[in-house]
């Protein structure tokens, strides 16, 4: 009987979990490759903007301060210290610390700009499209109702860990987000130290490797989200050439699952992973 037959019901919904599942994908993709300047209609980033100044002031009067300090603790005599090529190195020091401050988010906008191309660049023609296979949603139309009904349940299950996965990778990505916007004001703060000596501007290398592993994090998370959909494009594994076609269908769906876990686990690792393989 008809009623028994629920391979239409499981093919239903796990076309809708999919295509939720790629419509997700496409909004990573787009925010990605979008800049924080232009983020939510450049709202958050004027909010930035508006502030800014305010560090910019700060960080201005600490250089000075830095220079200062810097400038006691590698100064012993102060006749020996005051050669020329003394001077200029520290006024060069100075002048780069104050252009540093006052031009900071110029170039972190080129960082944002660069990093937006080259995530484009990298998804542009790439399918990240999640559908059946044909093969098994043939199996899964003909399956019995005790083999069907297992499937049901089972595809109840992983649709619900998809749907998970598919809110975390989101919110992943807004995190990212939140995390530059939070970090660009305290530049101004931490480029005024390299008024200082090597001790004090250490705090701007450190700013920097900070700010580049965030920023390079939305490449990591795009190569992620395109090398785990080419383990999915591949279908089903080797060992599974002897199993009955229900097993293999069952095999092919945990895979799936497996794989957009995997997926979401990568993209929430990116910057650890991206500061280890850069060295920041």
């Amino acid at each position: 009987m008809d009623i028994f037959k629920l391979g239409d019901k499981i093919l239903a919904l796990l076309e809708m979990v999919f295509g939720f599942w790629n419509n997700q994908i496409s909004l990573v993709f787009s925010m990605l490759g979008q800049s924080p300047v232009s983020f939510k209609g450049g709202g958050p980033w004027a909010i930035i903007e508006g502030i800014e100044p305010i560090f910019v002031a700060v960080g201005s009067s600490l250089v000075v301060l830095f220079f200062v300090i810097g400038f006691c603790s590698e100064s012993v005599d102060v006749k020996d210290e005051m050669r020329f090529e003394s001077i200029l190195r520290m006024f060069i020091r100075l002048g780069l610390a104050e252009w540093f401050v006052a031009n900071n988010v110029t170039i972190m906008k080129a960082f944002f700009t660069s990093i937006g191309n080259l995530v484009n660049l990298m998804s542009a023609g790439t399918t990240v499209t999640l559908s059946i296979d044909s093969t098994q949603a043939d199996v899964i139309k003909n399956l019995g109702f005790g083999e069907s009904l297992v499937m049901l349940i089972l595809a109840a299950l992983l649709s619900i860990i998809v749907i998970i996965c598919g809110f975390f990778i989101i919110y992943t990505v807004y995190f990212r987000f939140l995390k530059i916007l939070i970090i660009v004001p305290l530049g101004a703060i931490a480029f005024s130290t390299m008024g200082g000596n090597r001790m004090v501007s250490h705090t701007a290398v450190t700013y920097c490797k900070y700010f580049l592993s965030v920023v390079m994090e939305a490449v990591t998370m795009a190569l992620a989200i395109i090398v785990c959909n080419a383990f999915i494009s591949a279908g089903l594994p080797a060992f599974t050439g002897s199993y009955a076609d229900w097993a293999k269908t069952l095999i092919y769906l945990c895979e799936m699952t497996f794989t957009i876990a995997m997926t979401v686990g990568s993209v929430k690792g990116a910057q650890s992973l991206t500061s280890k393989a850069l060295g920041l």
